[in-house]
This record gives structure tokens, C-alpha cells and sequence, in this order.
């Protein structure tokens, strides 16, 4: 909204006369006034908000038509014979581009967010137009730097700062870093080294935006965000920045650089580069660190406000736009390592990224987003008055009635509650990211304990506290104050430690089993001491810190990967973690993105990371009772088979590399028992058979060095299992067993399709048939694997003796039981026992077995719950059977999968859940002739 200026106040009224009597005399013919209707309102407007914009126009009085019809200005040509009138060509175009700018914003022409753009899109051309031309003088006197290999090499200007964030204001300074790709010489006449051709380059640059001359200046230039400040060289090779960044890198330098664009001269190369500096601005995990370094730089700010009286800055006061932008910084800093959509060099559309990541409240980020437009603007205005680079209010009572006249308000006071308004949003958002620690200090008596350990402390205070074992916990506690460790922990981290470790005390005596709640936490402690950035999780998420024991105290497994991959607390704070989880279709697109990584190491180590962060959720979900393990066994299996197919095409890609392809060839994985089945456990190996098929002309690959096709083929499928089973930084992602092939541990690693056929068909036992039911293409050529359903189906769809059948799986059955079944009299076998898993999934692969031949539905299906609905269908289970089927099969995956996650055996003391479960399975295969306990 803009205030009409018809009849504005006195005072303001004569001000606007003069600068239309000023214009109309600067006029080179005032025949030649602009006769655009409303030509004379929209420069009252401009005249209202800009001096500057009225004394570019009477210099430039030809730049009045170009405004009156929005016509583009066109770039200045900077003589390469003519370098004295650089300087004036820069500061002219810079002015009259500026003016256009505050004609475009006072007319709505602009909002505040392409006024932004506007302003840093003119920084660009000044710096690229400059950069160029004194890139032409260099050549002609120095030549072109040239490293060892011949490349030329140019200089990388990077704006850090509103300039990378492309949201420059009116008069703002830009914040400018040098540095080149590689060392190396000049090769002209007067030869320079990289380093000295480079830092004159710049300092060219510098001073021709900057220096202020009769036709004021371009830009002001800042160069001390460069490494070592102003006391640092002028120009770095990208060795040198790297080197420093890993050595000297501080954290308000990672504020910096998240914004940090190549603006000029060699663009491409200065992108590529910020790549590689991405993981010290981004740390792989959650980073509450960040918090530090803000409440450090926050806390200088305010003073500094305090001391020069700077109450009135819109820019570095309470609520103004750089709480905005800390904010916004803090939180991608956290976590934009870990969510690459939060790595936004802009304002904006980072806030807008932070709600979408559910990190920020929609209507907080629609409040600060507001604000922040409100800010801006008003910053502009005030930057536009006089081109002055201010952010502080206008003492002048004639400038505060423009600027609020200007921004469609009735006068000051009425800007002012406007203005509060916005900054009190600001200042309220802000304070509650930097709010004191809420909700972790145990109770006084733990803490005074730790804290005179371990000369100091007495058992009795764990006693009391709820410990079963006291004298254990005060011995363990005492060691671990004495470790290593502990005794090399910062002042900064020890600090934190002091506040963690009686909240988690606090937490243990409030767990199911406090005493191996405590086991658990020191051993995790342990392995993060040296990773301030967990503690500092740990300290300022309480919520992370409550969760984080209850699940040391309810599962060993997911203990045991806490402490060996700190990196999965993260997940303890993910949003995502309490919602829905992945499809399959979300969960490969995740497995997928290791694909994108150059380096084959790096690439397995994402993969196994994604594997690790992803089963750690499923993990949680059941662990809080979200859902039953019928639905964890699921996505574990859909998640194996998104690793699976990731590894082949990183195998596949591998192996072409260095020999070729088979032409026409196919290959694919199929995964049998649990995999095949969707059953797949915590820990689980993966049971694979390998096929491949190729034309009979394709007798060998076609690479530089050719290998046999079935020779080719092999070394795929090892390369395959070479990976899975590859140890990483992040583990291992899976153990491989391969003796469902064909002839088993005597048979050929990878099988073609024709031996595959003929084996299931002439040569294959019943129990190889048996498992069949549950096999299931995984990865590989989409041909190959519908050729496989057509064997299984016809495999499976056989007619065959009932006598023989059931004669064979019982032989089977009792065989298994006889050398597997660890029940005992106390204890059941949850898998092996009587009426355990193994019966269920005997019962069910002889239903298929019996009656695939005539009804031939029953070869779809792979999965237990899928079985027994199809079995029902048939007419082969009665209805109520299947039923208790289903509940029986629930029942005992949830049982085996929770002795799974506490480390235990699936060897349990029968519940009357489990005992009723058991009875159902048992009840269900005497009912179809398969007395397996006979």
C-alpha cells in the first residue's frame, strides 16, 4: 500500500516541487519531457523516497525517458585502450541502474524480493564487466597464468555474504573472496606468479569498484572474510583454502560460507570447489554445535549494540534481520548435512525448505518470512534516501515522515508499531532457539555425585536413586571419570558432560532396567567423547536424551549399533522418525543417491549409512509399539532388495569399466528364505541365487580385455557379494549365503537360465521346491526375471503324488527339528520348536505344493500373510483357521523380533499368547495331515 501524495504535508509538498523544477531544468530540451500519463506522479514518488535517484537524473538527464518507458539499461563497453574511463563508465551505469531500481520499487513495479535480485544482478555485471576488462590489460602486460600441465588458470572471485544469498540491498557493501584453481606462472613478458599475478588482480578490482571518485563509487568492497582476515593473503589457490578451512576453519566461518557463490571470473571451476568445502560447512550428522558459535557471535553483537547505542538497527538489533538469518543458518547448519534441501544459499526459500523438513512451524516461517520482506524494505528505503549504507532509523524528522509517507504509512508512529510488531515476532523466534537448557537437570543429589568423581561420591546416592546394583554402577561410573577419555575432554565439552551425565542418570532410573540402562550409556559415551557435536545433542535436545535411554535400556541390538554408529542418533531427533515410514519406491531412491559418488569407498559407506539410518527407524517403530514386526520384517526385506539393487548397478558398472559388457546378457538376483519371503530380521544374511542368460553369439565381453560370457557373468555375481559383504566405516551391510543354488555348495556360483530350468525340473528335491514358494526376483534385468516367474510357476504348478509330498516335507521336517530345535522343557524354539515359525512355513509350502496344479494362484504370493489369504481362497484352509494363522504368525514375529532387538536368543518362556499361537500352527497342519510333533 502506498500513500496517495496529492496532498501531502507542507514541508513534504515543497521538497517534491523542487526536484520536478530541478528535473525539468536538467532537461536537455524540456519539449522533450516524458509524456507517459502519470510520468510526473511516479517521479513525485521517487523524489519522496530518493535524493540519490533525483541527482542521478539531473547528471543523467537522458536516463528520464528510459525510466518513463522501463526500458533496460544496457551494459557499459569498457575500452580495453581506454582504462581511465573505466572508472567513470562503472559509476554512472551503477547509479542509473540503482535509479531504476528505486523508480521500479516507489511505482510497484518491484516487490522487495526482485529489488533484492535487481541488486545483486547489478553487483554481478560491475564485477564481470571489471573483472574482464582488467583481465585484457593483465594478459597484455603479464600474460596468462599457466599450471604445470599447461592449463590456463583464472581468478575465482566468490561473494559470500547478501551477494551469494543473491539478496543484496541498496547500498550494501559486497563481502568478495579471491582464490584460483592451481599454482603456477604467467606467461608473458613480464612473468608472475600465481599467487603475486592474482593478489594485484584483485586489488585492481577492488579499487576500481570501490574507490570513491568525483562520480562517487561503483561498490564497496570487503575483503576481510578471507582466510587470516585482513592479516591474510589476497588470493589463495583452492590447496591453500583447503588447507586452511582443515586447519583454521572457525565457526562463524561456516555462517559465511553458507552462502558463498562464484560471482566472477573462472564460475565453474569456483562451484566446483565449494563442493569439495561443503562437509566443513555441512558436518554428516546433526550438528548442535552451531548453537555454540551462535550464541557466541549473538552474544558479541549485543554488546556491540549496547556500547555504540544501536538500538535503532534494524539490521543488528533485537528482532532485526540478522536474528532472522542466524536463525535460519542455525538450523541448516544443524541439519543440512544430513538434508541436502536445507542447503539454500537464500533466506527465503531456506526458511521455506526448514518448514518443509518439518524443522520450523509453518506459521513461524510464514511470520519471520513476513518479517523479513518488512525489514528489507524498509531497509532499502532508508539505504535509497541518500544511497548511504545505513541500517539504523533517521533521527531527522523530515526523512522519518518521507521514509514513512514513502511506505504507504500515515506518518512515523504509525511505521514504529508496525515496525515493533515485526521485530518482536523476530526477537520472540529467535530467543526460543537460544533459550536455556529446559528439562535436563536430574535431580541435585546425582549431580553433586558426578561431580566429585572419582575421589568424591557415595553408592548410596545410586541406591536411593533407584539403582539395583549400586556398588557395580558407582564402580563403573568411577572408571569411566578416570578414563582416557573423560580426562581429555575440553573445558567447552566437559562442560557439557557435567550437564549430560546426571540427565541421563536421572533417565536410567526411570527405564525399564535401570542398571543396564547405565551399562549401555557409559559405553555409548564413550564411543562419542571425541564427538562433541553428540553431546551437544545430547545437551540441548532433552527429548533426544530421554529417548536415547529408554532405548539403551529396552534393546541390546539397537545398544550395540548406538555405540559402534553414533552417527544413528541422529534418527532420535529426525521428524520423520515419528511418521509414516518409507515405500519401497522412497527407500531405493535413498539407496540410489550413492550412486551419484565418485569414489566406490565413499559411495558404500553412504549406502550402508542410508541401510543403517533406515532399519535403525524401523527399529524405533516397533520398539514404541507403531507397528507390529510383520510390518518391520516387510520393509526390512524391501529395503535389502533396494541395497541389492544399488550394489549391482555399482558391480555392474565396475565391471564394464574394465572389461566390457556381454552383449545382449542378462543377470538377476534372486533371494530366497527370508529375503524372498518379506521376512526379513534384524541381522538376517541374505540367501541369494544368481542367473544370467545370453545369446549364443555373445560367447565374450566386448572391453579391452574380453572375458568368456559365463566367465563374465561369475565375476559379476563376486563382485556383488564383494560389496555386500565389504566392511566400512559404516559396517557391513549384509552376510550373503548362497547354498540355495542349484547342487548347493557343489554347484556353479552363478546358474544360466537353461541349467536353472533343468534343474528345478529334472533334479530338484521336494524341500528345494519348497523353498521355491518363497523365492523371489530381486534386482537384474527386467526379462531375465519374468523368465524366472515363468519357471517358478511351472515348477511350483507341477502335478504331484499327495503320499510322496507329504511323506517328503514330514522326512524333512523332523530332520530339521531333530538338528535345530533349541527348545528345552522351560523354553520354546520360536523358529525351530513345535508349533514354531518353521511349521507355519512347512504347513504353507506344502498347501502351494498340493495345490498349485489346480489352482494356480497359489504361485503368486510370497509372504506368510499372503500365503495363508490364498490357501483360503483355494478352499485348502477353512476360514477360521486362516485366521488364527494370521494372529498365530503375528504373534510369534513380534516375540522373536523383540528377543532379536535385546540380543537374545528367539528361545523364550511360552506366554499363553505364544502357547495359543503355537497350538493354532500345530492344530492347522494335523488337520492337513502334517503331524510334524509325530
Amino acid at each position: 500500500m502506498t500513500l496517495p501524495i496529492s496532498d501531502p504535508p507542507p514541508p513534504v509538498a515543497a521538497l517534491l516541487d523542487r526536484a520536478i523544477a530541478r528535473l525539468r531544468l536538467a532537461a536537455p530540451d524540456p519539449a522533450h519531457w516524458p509524456q507517459v500519463p502519470d510520468v510526473e506522479a511516479g517521479l513525485r514518488r521517487l523524489a519522496l523516497a530518493s535524493d540519490f535517484a533525483i541527482d542521478t537524473l539531473c547528471r543523467q538527464p537522458e536516463l528520464l525517458a528510459q525510466l518513463a518507458v522501463d526500458a533496460p539499461l544496457p551494459l557499459p563497453v569498457l575500452d580495453p585502450l581506454q582504462p581511465s574511463a573505466w572508472p567513470v563508465q562503472l559509476r554512472r551505469y551503477r547509479a542509473a541502474a540503482s535509479t531504476r531500481l528505486v523508480w521500479r520499487d516507489v511505482n510497484g513495479l518491484d516487490d522487495v524480493d526482485a529489488t533484492l535480485r535487481g541488486a545483486t544482478a547489478l553487483a554481478e555485471d560491475c564485477l564481470q564487466l571489471a573483472l574482464a576488462a582488467l583481465e585484457q590489460e593483465f594478459a597484455q602486460r603479464h600474460g596468462v597464468v599457466r599450471a604445470d600441465d599447461g592449463s590456463a588458470q583464472r581468478l575465482v572471485v566468490f561473494g559470500l555474504g547478501k551477494l551469494g544469498g543473491g539478496e543484496l540491498n541498496f547500498s550494501s557493501d559486497i563481502d568478495l573472496v579471491y582464490a584460483y584453481p592451481q599454482a603456477g606462472e604467467s606467461d608473458g613478458a613480464r612473468p608472475l606468479a600465481a599467487e603475486e599475478y592474482f593478489a594485484r588482480l584483485g586489488q585492481r578490482l577492488a579499487r576500481l569498484l570501490d574507490e570513491t571518485t568525483a562520480d562517487g563509487f561503483c561498490h564497496r568492497v570487503d575483503l576481510r572474510l578471507r582466510p587470516f582476515g585482513s592479516a591474510g593473503r589476497v588470493a589463495l589457490s583452492f590447496a591453500g583454502m583447503d588447507q586452511y578451512f582443515q586447519r583454521e576453519g572457525r565457526d562463524w566461518e561456516r555462517y559465511a560460507w553458507i552462502k558463498a557463490r562464484a560471482v566472477a571470473g573462472d564460475i565453474a571451476a569456483g562451484e566446483a570447489w565449494l563442493e569439495t568445502l561443503r562437509p566443513f560447512v555441512y558436518r554428516r550428522y546433526l550438528d548442535f554445535t552451531a548453537l555454540d558459535g551462535l550464541r557466541e557471535m549473538k552474544a558479541a553483537i549485543t554488546a556491540e549494540v549496547a556500547r555504540s547505542d544501536r538500538f535503532d538497527d534494524i539490521k543488528r538489533g533485537p528482532g532485526g534481520i540478522r536474528e532472522i538469518e542466524f536463525l535460519a543458518q542455525a538450523l541448516q547448519l544443524i541439519r543440512g548435512g544430513r538434508e541436502p534441501a536445507l542447503r539454500e544459499r537464500r533466506l527465503l526459500p531456506a526458511l521455506q525448505a526448514l518448514v518443509e523438513s518439518g524443522q520450523m512451524d509453518a506459521a513461524d516461517g510464514a511470520a519471520l518470512a513476513h518479517a523479513y520482506r518488512f525489514l528489507r524494505r524498509l531497509e532499502n528505503r532508508l539505504q535509497m534516501l541518500r544511497d548511504a549504507q545505513t541500517h539504523r532509523l533517521p533521527a531527522d524528522a523530515d526523512d522519518r515522515l518521507r521514509i514513512a509517507l514513502g511506505l504507504g504509512h500515515a506518518g512515523w508512529d504509525q511505521l514504529l508499531v508496525a515496525l515493533d510488531e515485526q521485530r518482536q515476532c523476530v526477537a520472540t523466534e529467535f530467543a526460543a532457539l537460544l533459550a536455556p537448557r529446559r528439562g535436563q537437570a536430574a535431580p541435585d543429589a546425582l549431580s553433586s555425585y558426578w561431580r566429585v568423581l572419582p575421589g568424591g561420591g557415595d553408592a548410596e546416592v545410586l541406591a536411593v536413586a533407584g539403582f539395583a546394583d549400586a556398588a557395580g554402577a558407582d564402580q563403573s561410573l568411577r572408571e569411566f571419570a578416570q578414563s582416557l577419555g573423560v580426562k581429555s575432554l575440553s573445558d567447552a565439552a566437559r562442560a557439557r558432560l557435567d550437564r549430560v551425565l546426571p540427565a541421563l542418570l536421572h533417565a536410567a532410573t526411570r527405564s525399564p532396567q535401570p542398571d543396564a540402562a547405565l551399562r549401555r550409556v557409559l559405553g555409548l559415551l564413550q564411543a562419542i567423547l571425541r564427538r562433541t557435536s553428540y553431546l551437544a545433542l545430547l545437551d540441548e535436545q532433552p527429548s533426544a536424551l530421554t529417548r536415547l535411554v529408554n532405548v539403551l535400556a529396552r534393546s541390546a541390538l539397537l545398544s550395540e549399533r548406538l555405540v559402534a554408529f553414533p552417527l544413528l542418533l541422529d534418527e532420535l531427533l529426525d521428524t520423520r522418525v515419528a511418521g509414516p515410514l518409507p515405500e519401497a519406491q522412497e527407500m531405493r531412491d535413498a539407496c540410489a543417491a550413492a550412486l551419484a559418488i565418485d569414489d566406490p569407498e565413499a559411495a558404500l559407506r553412504a549406502l550402508n549409512e542410508v541401510r543403517l539410518a533406515l532399519s535403525f527407524r524401523m527399529a524405533l517403530a516397533f520398539h514404541d509399539g507403531r507397528q507390529r514386526a510383520v510390518d518391520c520384517t516387510r520393509q526390512l526385506a524391501q529395503l535389502a532388495d533396494a541395497v541389492v539393487d544399488t550394489v549391482l548397478a555399482m558391480a555392474h558398472a565396475d565391471l564394464a569399466a574394465a572389461h566390457g559388457q556381454v552383449r545382449g546378457g542378462r543377470f538377476a538376483i534372486i533371494g530366497y528364505g527370508s529375503l524372498g519371503g518379506l521376512e526379513l530380521g534384524f541381522g538376517s544374511d541374505l540367501d541369494l541365487v544368481f542367473l544370467y542368460d545370453h545369446p549364443p553369439a555373445a560367447e565374450e565381453s566386448d572391453g579391452r580385455r574380453p572375458l568368456e560370457s559365463s566367465r563374465w557373468f561369475a565375476r559379476l555375481a563376486q563382485k556383488v557379494m564383494a560389496l555386500l559383504s565389504a566392511v566400512t566405516a559404516a559396517g557391513r551391510l549384509y552376510d550373503i549365503d548362497v547354498r540355495l543354488r542349484p547342487d548347493g555348495g557343489k554347484g556353479a556360483l552363478v546358474s544360466s537360465l537353461a541349467s536353472y530350468t533343468e534343474y528345478q525340473r529334472e533334479r530338484a528335491w521336494t524341500w528345494e521346491h519348497q523353498a521355491l514358494v518363497r523365492a523371489r526376483g530381486v534386482a537384474g534385468d527386467a526379462a531375465l526375471l519374468a523368465a524366472f516367474e515363468q519357471v517358478r510357476g511351472s515348477t511350483l504348478g507341477r502335478t504331484r503324488d499327495p503320499g510322496t509330498l507329504f511323506d517328503d516335507v514330514l522326512k524333512m521336517r523332523a530332520r530339521m527339528r531333530a538338528e535345530l530345535d533349541r527348545s528345552d522343557a522351560a523354553r520354546l524354539d520360536l523358529k525351530q520348536g513345535a508349533g514354531g515359525l518353521v511349521d507355519l512355513e512347512f504347513l504353507l509350502q506344502t498347501g502351494v505344493l498340493a495345490g498349485a496344479a489346480s489352482a494356480p494362484a497359489l504361485c503368486g504370493p510370497r509372504e506368510t500373510p499372503r500365503l495363508i489369504d490364498a490357501l483360503a481362497t483355494s478352499g485348502w484352509l477353512p476360514p477360521a483357521t486362516a485366521t488364527a494363522l494370521h494372529d498365530a504368525h503375528a504373534t510369534l514375529l513380534d516375540a522373536g523380533l523383540s528377543c532379536t532387538l535385546d540380543r537374545r536368543p528367539r528361545i523364550t518362556v511360552p506366554t499363553p499368547d505364544i502357547e495359543s499361537a503355537c497350538a493354532a500352527i500345530t492344530a492347522a497342519a494335523v488337520a492337513q495331515g502334517l503331524p510334524f510333533e509325530a
